[in-house]
């Protein structure tokens, strides 16, 4: 029972069990999922799906922090990504063609992909600090989608990107399937070869890295890349979502909630040891807030206040020092033994 108690999943796991627990005692719906026309639905089937550009933005984010590094330009690589799909569909003359489509998310996730190296190129090799380089990105990418959409809200009707964020497979939603794929992929490479391994040494010490052969240069810039083009295909599933390119509120504040998913999920912002699946326990958490906010009917002005409060009750929970005070109190402090009384025979020499 110890050990379980020490593991790094143990508690942000039981505070997602809390969350859906207490959803389901307030309404009992929470957890029901029906069956309409082959397709799942329910308030669990909408967090699973709306989660997706939260996720595959947050992934990227863990490999970054792991590298001891930060990624606040990926909120303005959603909105150009989205941009860049949205404008290529709009100016076709076949929008609802999956070819075309296809086409637009490419250019716009490769868009993104470059976007990915500029941040790593910056950090790991003109060694710029992080938090630096990707603020000038985060500041200019929206500036660039202006450019792209010409200042407007680009609006298209197109079936098979509609698919992207709204359609289903197999009776799950095809955004599930879109993070959950990215999600393999990423945990495969870094925990099934020796790049997890490498990265977290990056993480923990670059300069000794360095000299004991590790390309770091090559892992920081890998870690970017990464982050640019995860954050790219979320710009793709919220324009698919909200079927339009809006520049302005495509991936708002999404950096400060990935950064919030992957520190819930156990990930050291110093760098070194991360957790895929902690991360993927983090996003789904927030996820849950969120719904739970939407259900409560909390007002947007109030909605920040709220959140803050739960997540800071989520962070005391996992809180190692407060474990500590919690098994101190339940087990009550240990009496001193009192001091044993000695004859002056046994003191003298």
């Amino acid at each position: 029972m110890s050990n379980l108690l020490r593991h790094r999943l143990f508690w942000p796991a039981l505070s997602l069990v809390a969350l859906i627990a207490l959803n389901t005692a307030v309404r009992p719906r929470f957890i029901q999922i029906t069956v309409r026309d082959g397709e799942l639905y329910g308030a669990l089937i909408d967090i699973l799906r709306q989660c997706a550009p939260l996720m595959l933005v947050s992934l990227g984010m863990t490999l970054v922090i792991a590298t001891r590094g930060i990624d606040l330009s990926v909120g303005a690589v959603m909105a150009v990504s989205g941009a860049v799909a949205l404008t290529i569909i709009d100016g076709s003359a076949d929008p609802g063609s999956v070819g075309t489509v296809l086409v637009a998310i490419v250019c716009g996730v490769g868009v993104a992909l470059v976007l990915g190296v500029w941040n790593g190129f910056l950090v790991a090799v003109l060694k710029i600090q992080p938090i630096i380089a990707t603020l000038v990105l985060m500041l200019a990418g929206r500036g660039v989608a202006l450019l792209i959409t010409d200042g407007f809200i680009t609006t298209v009707n197109s079936k098979p990107l509609e698919f992207v964020a709204g359609g289903h497979l197999l009776g799950l939603p095809f955004a599930l399937f879109i993070w959950v794929a990215a999600t393999v992929a990423i945990a495969l490479a870094e925990r099934r070869t020796a790049l997890g391994m490498l990265t977290e040494a990056v993480g923990i010490n670059p300069e000794a890295s360095r000299l004991a052969g590790v390309r770091s240069r090559g892992i920081i810039l890998g870690a970017y890349v990464a982050s640019g083009t995860l954050a790219g295909v979320a710009g793709i599933i919220y324009s698919s979502n909200i079927r339009a390119a809006d520049a302005n509120a495509a991936g708002e504040l999404i950096e400060l909630y990935a950064i919030l998913a992957v520190v819930l999920g156990g990930t050291s912002l110093m760098g070194g040891k991360f957790s895929i699946a902690g991360t993927v326990i983090g996003v789904l958490i927030i996820q849950t807030l969120q719904s739970t906010i939407l259900f409560l009917g909390v007002s947007s002005a109030e909605s920040p206040v709220f959140f803050a409060v739960v997540v800071v009750i989520v962070v005391l929970i996992q809180s190692p020092r407060v474990h500590q005070a919690a098994r101190r109190l339940t087990r009550g402090r240990p009496s001193r033994p009192a001091p044993e009384l000695r004859t002056e025979a046994e003191v003298a020499p």
